[in-house]
């Protein structure tokens, strides 16, 4: 049995909440078990420097965790004068992941900025932002559509992300931080709606592992994956209401 008795093809409780800041165009406070994220979209009515005049706009994240978000204090890293290379990956991760599915032709000359906050860490954060970052996304979007500044939808497709790994020999969905830390393999999958890869991150921690342990961790992403899907679409339906 898996620590938090799930079986192997079974998320965490997972929740997307949105509405949860009244300032932002979009937000979504999204919640994999314990590992807990609240995300803004901001839409700016300029893109950076090296696209003006493109007629294309632009989806850029930040990502950071606050420093009670894991078992000891973190320092803050504004704190530390720099972002950690973790950190830097990570945004750039969650940047590529929403561009894949958006028109950045139907954008227009405007950017839409991506926060994702860590409130509370016990693996999966990457992945829980890039899920809960399309919800608040295509909120944001929604927005702007209702207000008329917008007469095309960007989004061409959902995107999200779930981890899987290789725990005690026995390939499983959704990992926690127990269950992470003394993975033989772990890996992130991001996927679209329409089943193609975004991007595959995939590491054998203790041990390599093999083809069809991969195969199945592909399949349990698959599995994962639809489910969010059908979430996304509820928790954006919903902000709709």
């Amino acid at each position: 049995m898996r620590p938090s008795e799930r079986t192997p093809e079974q998320l965490r409780t997972v929740t997307l909440e949105t509405g949860v800041n009244r300032y932002a165009e979009g937000s979504c406070l999204v919640s994999f078990g314990h590992t807990k994220v609240l995300v803004t979209a901001s839409i700016e009515e300029k893109v950076p420097g090296w696209m003006r005049n493109t007629g294309q706009g632009w989806v850029t994240a930040e990502y950071g965790m606050l420093p009670r978000a894991t078992h000891t204090r973190g320092r803050r890293e504004a704190a530390a004068g720099k972002q950690s290379g973790r950190t830097q990956e990570i945004q750039r991760l969650i940047g590529r992941s929403l561009r894949a599915v958006v028109d950045l032709k139907a954008l227009g000359e405007r950017q839409v900025l991506i926060d994702c906050d860590v409130i509370q860490a016990d693996g999966g954060t990457r992945t829980a932002s890039i899920t809960g970052a399309w919800v608040a996304m295509a909120s944001a979007l929604n927005y702007l559509k209702d207000e008329g500044v917008l007469t095309t939808d960007p989004i061409l497709d959902q995107v999200a992300a779930v981890s899987c790994g290789v725990f005690k020999n026995l390939p499983v969905l959704d990992l926690d931080y127990e269950e992470d830390s003394t993975a033989e393999a772990d890996s992130n999958f991001v996927l679209t709606g329409a089943g193609q890869i975004v991007e595959i991150q995939a590491t054998g921690e203790k041990r390599g592992f093999s083809r069809a342990e991969f195969d199945r961790l592909f399949e349990l992403a698959e599995i994962g994956c639809t489910e969010l899907f059908a979430l996304q679409r509820a928790a954006v339906e919903a902000a709709r209401r």
